[in-house]
């Protein structure tokens, strides 16, 4: 390389090279400058928040730079400047080091002062992918002090920070003049429209140590549009997820509470501790104080929840519960792993009043009860274990709690062997039910005997002082007093195939039911009073045959099957002696035609001898498409038909298997293709052939439009206490118009009331820096006249900020 001769107090200019590696006259050069230190230090600008300025700031001080990295230097001149005592990179300058490039038109070094600066559209790209805009940068030598005008920042999380100049002092605290926030990715076609949403301040400050980022005079833009003014707030930095603070306020409106407002606070107590206080203001009630504590140890985590108010005006709630002066709940919840198969826990609720979380909006969309229990759980590769303690709590104006069961324990366990014993599959189970009641829960099966509020009209429940035979006019769905039961069953079945290709699967199976009842005398006539002590066996044998017929096309595979299935044992002892607690749903349909037993749960067991047949059909298409249908029946051969012997609640009743001939069950699945499907359910009188139930659903989803709907139809069943019809439909849609609007809406119509039952319809709007979503839900209450509930909920989600959301009720009719 040459160099001309220069006078002395005279600048060197050299020609444009790329200079690397340990190029005598660039190794002079920067040995004046500080090389290493130059290249471990130029990526690291502070910038505003965890992720622009805790990020780039952390590059600054702990940036680890490789030792043996080589840098590389790109620009049109090198000048040192022997007057000033500056040396100069001119023109497009470039500077790789270490995965970090930074580029700008001037980069001078000033040794007097041991300061570092760039200048003219500085940018600067680390290796991990955040960039650092400019106008110029100065530096000190240590670069704990320093100061950035016009300053850019964008991260690879797409979080922009802007200010026209930075300050920088005592090693950890940024001041930025004049500076705006915003995780919305600028507008790639004019960078000068403002973003959807910004933050804007006199002054922002950011202590890297304590993590948070004050804002002076400070206002929130919409759309470049000031919406709010601040005089003064502070934020964590956008990557800490747990700092004290204030949460984004959330706001409601309803006829009973007024105009209501909560700004939560979070009290980080410690890494894995955590108070959250809510106290929610109400114009009507006066205020409502919440509180949730939570709490994270080694093996799980807890939490507790309070909440209480003094309502200043009760009698809003007219004759529902809410009429009471004080009012409030405690919750808890836990969990806790023991091991890797085994874990325990709680859930606990203690409330004033069955609506109180309704009220306030404090549950769970739809939620009709609040279940309090201790339980441990413990999951094999074949076996399960379940074990709970459970105390229910109903949710609506026409719960008693006196006839809520407390459950004290119920106990599962289940296991399949991993070896095969005679050839065939082994597996066992057991049960233990401990129930207890205050009161009977008794339901009317017909309007006739119903208990009728004149301020909420028809209850279900049944009125004794009308019912002339209450064991006919009256079901029993719950006893009072106190019931134990112990369940044990064992089961084994083979499947074998001959040459034919039949398929045979001999089965074998026992249960046996061991009980002890404390029957209170309110039972009568259902359950006889005293106590007593129970003991049921029902063994079985059985024989299941298969044999399809397989088919292959052109256009797929198609398969006819006939399906014969006989269990052998003998008749159901004790029935209506044993209190129906758990098998009280029994729906006869195409699901459980081949089942052992089709109750629902262990109170009642299926005896005699029994066959079921039908004859299934599936055709599967080399398109994809697939059809399924499957038509059958069931016969009592011998022996007493359970379903025909009631229990208290009537279980079998009105089931389409109470005659020796049972209905007849179909099935049909159509799906040509793999978006769509639909499905129907039928029950058919067997006598008649009337449809006694049917349901039909489908689901597609076309494009952008998902849509599924549900229609049902069921005859009535007085003797279970569904005295009319029941027919309606329930139906969703989904439509995502683009990446970031999505439409949707559900509906629930009772066609035999001709009304709807509930309807919903919302619109959200999602992009990378805002969501916002707007809901109307109509639905009826559980309360006063049977009214519609109709309120509109919106929330918005700002990234980084949080979530603010705010609910109203439009009226009830």
């Amino acid at each position: 390389m040459k160099v001309g001769s220069v006078s002395a107090g005279q600048p060197r200019h050299l020609s444009r090279q790329r200079i690397a590696g340990r190029a005598s006259l660039v190794c002079w050069l920067f040995s004046i400058v500080g090389l290493a230190t130059l290249g471990a230090v130029l990526p690291a600008v502070p910038a505003l928040a965890q992720k622009g300025s805790g990020a780039t700031t952390e590059l600054l001080q702990k940036r680890q730079v490789d030792p043996n990295a080589k840098m590389m230097l790109s620009a049109d001149q090198l000048v040192y400047d022997y007057r000033n005592d500056q040396v100069q990179a001119l023109g497009n300058v470039q500077i790789y080091y270490d995965g970090a490039v930074v580029e700008a038109k001037k980069i001078v070094y000033e040794r007097g002062t041991k300061r570092l600066r760039a200048e003219g559209d500085v940018r600067l790209t680390d290796k991990d992918g955040k960039v650092i805009t400019a106008d110029n940068l100065d530096l000190s030598q240590d670069f704990a002090d320093g100061f950035v005008n016009s300053l850019r920042v964008d991260t690879p999380d797409n979080m922009h920070f802007v200010a026209t100049q930075a300050q920088r002092s005592g090693g950890d605290t940024t001041s930025f003049t004049q500076g705006s926030y915003t995780p919305c990715t600028p507008c790639k076609t004019d960078v000068t429209k403002p973003p959807l949403w910004q933050i804007k301040a006199a002054r922002i400050i950011h202590k890297e140590k304590e993590q948070t980022i004050y804002f002076e005079n400070a206002s929130f833009e919409f759309l470049g549009i000031p919406i709010a003014w601040f005089p003064y707030f502070e934020a964590p930095d956008p990557s800490v997820k747990r700092k004290s603070g204030f949460l984004i306020p959330k706001f409601l409106s309803s006829s009973k509470l007024g105009v209501g407002m909560t700004v939560p606070y979070f009290w980080n107590i410690a890494p894995n501790m955590d108070v959250t206080f809510s106290p929610l203001l109400t114009s009507k009630q006066g205020v409502l104080m919440d509180a949730e504590f939570r709490h994270r140890l080694e093996t799980g985590t807890y939490s507790i929840r309070a909440a209480g108010i003094d309502q200043l005006d009760p009698s809003a709630f007219g004759s529902d519960p809410g009429n009471r002066d004080t009012r409030g709940l405690v919750e808890t919840h836990g969990k806790f792993n023991l091991n890797e198969q085994w874990y325990w826990g709680w859930d606990g609720y203690l409330l004033s009043d069955r609506t109180f979380l309704s009220d306030y909006s404090l549950e769970n969309v739809g939620s009709r009860v609040a279940t309090s229990q201790i339980f441990l759980v413990g999951q094999g590769d074949r076996s399960y274990f379940d074990a709970r303690v459970q105390q229910f709590y109903g949710l609506t104006v026409y719960d008693v709690q006196d006839q809520q069961a407390i459950a004290a324990p119920v106990i599962d366990y289940s296991k399949v062997l991993s070896q095969s014993v005679f050839g065939g599959q082994f597996s066992y189970n057991f049960n233990f039910t401990n129930i207890s009641r205050s009161d009977i829960d008794a339901r009317a099966t017909s309007a006739a005997y119903e208990i009728v509020d004149n301020s909420r009209g028809a209850s279900n429940e049944c009125n004794l002082t009308l019912a002339t035979t209450p064991s006919a006019d009256c079901l029993l769905r719950g006893m009072a007093g106190t019931y134990s039961r112990l369940s044990g069953q064992a089961d084994w079945r083979r499947t074998m195939t001959d040459p034919l290709g039949q398929m045979w699967t001999p089965f074998a199976n026992v249960r046996v039911d061991v009980a002890s009842i404390d029957s209170d005398a309110d039972n009568a006539p259902w359950l006889a009073a005293g106590d007593s002590d129970l003991i049921r066996a029902m063994p079985a044998v059985g024989l299941e045959y298969r044999y399809p017929f397989i088919s292959v096309e052109s256009w797929g595979t198609q398969t006819i099957q006939p399906i014969a299935q006989v269990v052998v044992r003998p008749d159901e002892t004790e029935i209506g002696r044993f209190p129906n607690e758990d098998a009280q749903s029994l729906v006869f349909d195409d699901t459980n035609l081949f089942s052992l037993s089709k109750y629902s749960g262990y109170d009642r067991v299926e005896g005699g001898t029994r066959a079921n047949v039908g004859v299934q059909y599936t055709a599967n298409m080399n398109s994809g498409g697939r059809v399924d249908a499957l038509f059958g029946q069931s016969y009592q051969l011998a022996g007493k038909n359970s379903y025909a012997y009631y229990d208290m609640a009537n279980t079998g009743a009105d089931s389409g298997l109470q005659d020796d001939v049972s209905d007849y069950v179909a099935r049909l699945v159509v799906a040509p293709v793999s978006n769509f499907s639909f499905t129907t359910r039928y029950r058919f009188d067997h006598d008649t052939m009337d449809l006694k139930r049917f349901e039909v659903q489908g689901d597609t989803t076309i494009d952008k439009l998902h849509l599924s709907a549900l229609y049902g139809q069921y005859d009535p069943q007085p003797l279970l206490g569904y005295y009319q019809l029941r027919e309606g439909v329930v139906g969703a849609a989904d439509y995502k118009i683009n990446d970031r609007w999505s439409l949707s809406t559900s509906l629930r119509y009772d066609l035999a009331l001709d009304q709807v039952d509930a309807a919903t319809l919302g619109v959200k709007y999602m992009n990378d820096c805002i969501g916002v979503a707007l809901t109307y839900i109509s639905s009826y209450t559980e309360g006063t006249n049977r009214e519609r509930d109709n309120k509109v909920l919106m929330t918005i989600t700002l990234r980084t900020l949080g979530e603010a959301g705010f609910s109203t009720g439009l009226g009830s009719n």
